[in-house]
Order: C-alpha cells, then structure tokens, then sequence
C-alpha cells in the first residue's frame, strides 16, 4: 500500500531569513558551504545573507566583505 504524505507538514522556505541565518550557523558561518548546500554560487549566497543582513564570519568578511557591502548598500538604495 504506497505511504500517503501528511498534507499538514509546513513547507519550509529556504530563503527565510531565520531558515537561512540558521543554516549559515549550521555551515559554521562559512559562504562557500552553505552555498554547496544551497546548490548556488557563493555570489547569489552572499546577496540573500545582505539582503537580510545577516551578519558575515571574520573569514568571509575578508574574503567576501567588499562584494557584501555593496550588495547592502544597493539594496539599501533601492530596495532590491
């Protein structure tokens, strides 16, 4: 007999700023990991955690600080 899904299970968004802020904790605040997980490129990562913002580690700030603030600062601009 085939197993019935529960139609009540709560669809999770992975975009979700609490959903995505936990899982960057859970990649042990690591861009290029949770973009692994995520199956993206560590540039569209980096848009959705400024999008947020969603504070990045010591070690993707130096690696990725530049390209996050301007993300911010374009989303603070415009609204993006």
């Amino acid at each position: 007999m085939p197993r019935r899904e529960r139609e009540s299970e709560p669809v999770v968004d992975p975009t979700d700023r609490r959903i995505l802020e936990r899982n960057y904790d859970y990649a042990q605040k690591n861009v290029r990991l949770l973009s692994m997980w995520y199956e993206c490129e560590p540039k569209r990562m980096l848009k959705l955690l400024a999008e947020y913002d969603i504070e990045l580690s010591r070690n993707d700030k130096r690696q990725f600080g530049t390209y996050y603030q301007s993300v911010q600062r374009h989303v603070n601009a415009y609204g993006e």
